[in-house]
């Protein structure tokens, strides 16, 4: 039995959802456990292209698909995903999709807070999604949230909207200068997906437990990147929730002796949505280049993606932090055409060399990186099935990145599709005790 983590190693957007899918098929569960639908996981099945924002990838698979307790959710955006879901002919259906209980709610309140708050700012702004994430996560952490427990309960319901619309309202009107929200609406609004949705909710730490116990394996789905995370990541310029794996456990109620491996998504370059440093990020026309080769825009957002060269002092950080046993390379075609290609291996900053990630913001804007330059390759990788195939210099790129990060590769990947992918080592299924 395995049950494996999938983590993302640089600023989210790194193929974590392709990689779910492909490794879903060797799981019987697959949970997510932090974010909401401020992360969207792009997969392409048979030359279709699914887009998931709050429903694990393994529902493609068939698989059992669980929303954990740390995940902050939209009803009416989880409602719509599973009518486009099912319209493609895929189960979400109560036995097929879970939902935590203890998953807060994200409220029409939460939405208004967070798009009022960015228009404020101005020039200062985070760059959030404005999906109402973080101030649901606020809500929960001051104890006035709202979770599916209340949800399906109309009298609980009504009752917690009333008490906090009206601070809401005030809030909005007297600082933000937003328009008011009706309570009566929500209620309404709300109640209606709470019925559609009250078959699934449950108390997923036990059926998980169950499941462990009865041998099943357990796919655990990371949403953004370790440095979105809200204490290791580029603080203020993150997300709301802890993305590092050691959330795992605490995102979907099952303990931390459960957890046989973690694998970190790393895309063959680096990239960013929205504001914050970014020490590798090119502004020529090799970056030109990646951003359209690679197809560089957020799936949930549609906002263009900086990009920049692989950055080693970022992929180390992300080791440490989540203990990865392994290391799946994404993307890595985009590089092809390019005459040589350069890591980042350190950041030189007032005269020395950094090999660390500073959590000072300031310091981060005044690092210049230091770069390792590699010879790329012309050859088209993507029909590539075998590591053994692949060109000296692209076999050379991926085992410097392996010594660089002290971590196996484990998986590469060549294409977007399912089929379009190089494995080394698939830890679910060798423990599996297949070959």
């Amino acid at each position: 039995m395995a049950n494996i983590v999938i983590i993302g190693t640089q600023w989210g957007d790194e193929g974590k959802g392709k990689i779910v899918d492909f490794l879903a098929e060797f799981a019987d569960c697959v949970v997510r456990f932090q974010g909401g639908n401020n992360a969207g996981h792009t997969m392409v099945i048979d030359g279709e292209q699914f887009i998931s924002h709050l429903v694990p990838s393994g529902i493609l698979q068939g698989k059992t698909c669980y929303i954990g307790n740390g995940m902050v959710v939209d009803p009416e955006v989880l409602v719509e995903e599973i009518e486009y879901l099912e319209s493609k002919g895929i189960d979400c259906g109560a036995e097929k999709l879970r939902i935590s209980e203890k998953a807060h709610i994200i409220m029409p309140y939460h939405k208004a807070i967070d798009i009022a708050r960015e228009k404020m700012k101005g020039g200062t702004k985070i760059g959030t999604t404005g999906r109402g994430i973080g101030p649901c996560y606020e809500d929960k952490a001051s104890r006035r949230g709202i979770r599916f427990v209340d949800l399906i309960d109309p009298v609980d319901f009504r009752e917690k909207v009333e008490k906090v619309v009206e601070e809401k309202n005030f809030y909005l009107k007297e600082f933000l200068k937003a328009d008011s929200i009706d309570a009566e609406e929500i209620i309404e609004v709300y109640s209606r997906k709470a019925s559609q949705l009250a078959p699934h909710v449950e108390n997923i730490s036990v059926s998980l437990y169950n499941s462990i116990r009865s041998g099943q394996q357990v796919l655990f789905e990371g949403a953004q990147g370790t440095h979105l995370d809200i204490d290791h990541g580029t603080y203020p310029f993150v997300t709301s929730s802890n993305t590092v794996s050691g959330n795992t456990t605490c995102g979907s109620g099952i303990g931390p002796k459960e957890i046989d491996g973690v694998l970190g998504i790393v895309k063959a370059y680096t990239t960013r949505v929205g504001e914050g440093p970014f020490p590798a990020e090119l502004f020529d026309e090799t970056g030109d280049f990646i951003q359209k080769k690679g197809v560089e825009f957020g799936a949930t957002t549609g906002r263009k993606r900086r990009c920049g060269w692989l950055d080693m002092v970022m992929l180390r950080n992300s080791v440490r932090l989540n203990g990865l046993t392994g290391l799946v390379i994404t993307k890595l075609d985009v590089l092809g055409e390019l005459e040589s290609i350069n890591i980042c291996t350190g950041y030189e900053f007032e005269g020395s060399v950094m090999d660390h990630f500073s959590a000072s913001l300031k310091v981060l804007a005044g690092c210049k990186p230091v770069y390792e330059t590699m010879p790329g390759w012309s050859e088209d990788i993507s029909g590539i099935r075998s590591f053994d195939e692949l060109p000296e210099t692209t076999k050379q790129y991926l085992k410097r990145l392996e010594e660089l990060a002290e971590v196996p590769i484990d998986i590469v990947s060549v294409g977007p599709g399912r089929d379009e992918t190089i494995i080394l080592n698939n830890q679910m299924d060798n423990q599996l005790g297949k070959e």
